[in-house]
């Protein structure tokens, strides 16, 4: 049985801060695994211009622990209203990595997402003669549309018309949760990828509503079926380019998730490392867990991978806290439900 491993320091491709005091709360338990995440721009009011994007990544440099190394990768909010001159300097300046999808009523702070996807075809052609990748949040919002099919019909209906449409666009699928989503992405080429969250390689829907309502297992995309989950294990262990870590960790107190309308969202940055070093002894296959969480993300982003390392090593159960403390409340640690044996040295 393998005892330590020692793999290129981790990025997070699907990464939530918030800002404010949350910000300041949750930004150390990123910092201390990751050296660099992709910033969701959803705040309120959302990312949507480079000066937007400068101010909120000024924001998380000053909220860095001290000694911390770590890069905010920004990203803006697609409009309607986009404007892609303005787009495309923010991506030549380096200042943005990527833009972000939200179908309009899609999940937390999407109200201003797309609903006429015509009416952005324009800034997707811009981004494909560019190379910005766009990150999609990939579920339809029709009402008639059962929730756990949203993933499956966005793919058919809003996807792949897109990519037919616009040759060249980069895309990241992000946080699939389906078995459609797993063999779309591997089928998809050079120019489509697909993140994985930690916390769906870990649950299906029964964790949610089994035994009673939990609401900390409650996320969008929401956890389908045990078969899909399996879907998402086999891709992430099997070390496939186009599949890697975004954990779409995301913290909401928890008076707002245990409510009658709860959040959605699960938070999972402070054990991800750990949790996926579980899930791959699990699946026999802790040597790709390198290429899931170190590699394959800056390969897609045409980044360099890290040049520190990380080293885990195997022991008795490590010990996480329940919650992180923050000034408008407690918020709750991701619970895989089984003891966690690997620890970051």
């Amino acid at each position: 049985m393998t005892h330590s491993l020692t793999l290129r320091r981790p990025d997070d491709w699907h990464l939530h801060l918030r800002d404010g005091a949350m910000l300041r709360a949750m930004l150390p338990e990123t910092t201390r695994h990751f050296s660099r995440a992709i910033i969701m721009p959803n705040l309120v009011p959302p990312v949507v211009t480079a000066a937007q994007a400068v101010a909120y990544r000024d924001r998380i440099l000053t909220a860095l622990p001290e000694g911390a190394t770590f890069e905010p990768l920004m990203t803006l909010y697609l409009t309607e209203e986009t404007d892609a001159n303005d787009l495309a300097a923010a991506h030549a300046s380096g200042l943005i990595k990527a833009v972000k999808l939200y179908p309009a009523g899609a999940t937390t702070n999407s109200a201003s997402g797309v609903k006429d996807f015509d009416k952005v075809r324009p800034v997707f052609e811009r981004m494909a003669e560019i190379g910005c990748p766009l990150c999609v949040h990939g579920e339809v919002t029709d009402a008639n549309v059962d929730i756990f099919d949203r993933e499956a019909v966005f793919i058919d209906r809003v996807l792949d018309p897109v990519r037919r449409a616009t040759p060249g666009l980069r895309v990241v699928m992000e946080h699939i949760t389906t078995a459609q989503g797993v063999d779309y992405a591997r089928a998809g080429g050079p120019d489509l990828a697909a993140t994985i969250t930690t916390h769906h390689l870990v649950i299906n829907r029964n964790h949610i509503l089994v035994g009673g309502i939990k609401p900390h297992y409650y996320c969008l995309p929401v956890a389908k079926r045990e078969e899909h989950r399996l879907a998402l294990r086999a891709a992430a262990t099997s070390g496939h380019r186009a599949f890697f870590l975004g954990t779409d960790s995301a913290p909401h107190v928890d008076a707002a998730k245990e409510q009658a309308c709860g959040c959605a969202g699960c938070f999972t940055a402070t054990n991800t490392m750990s949790v996926l070093a579980e899930v791959f002894e699990q699946d026999g296959a802790l040597d790709q867990l390198e290429a899931f969480a170190s590699l394959n993300g800056p390969a897609f982003y045409r980044l360099p991978a890290n040049d520190a390392t990380m080293t885990l090593t195997r022991g008795a159960p490590v010990d996480y806290p329940a919650y992180i403390a923050t000034s408008d409340g407690p918020v709750t640690v991701f619970d895989p439900g089984y003891p966690l044996h690997w620890q970051v040295d």
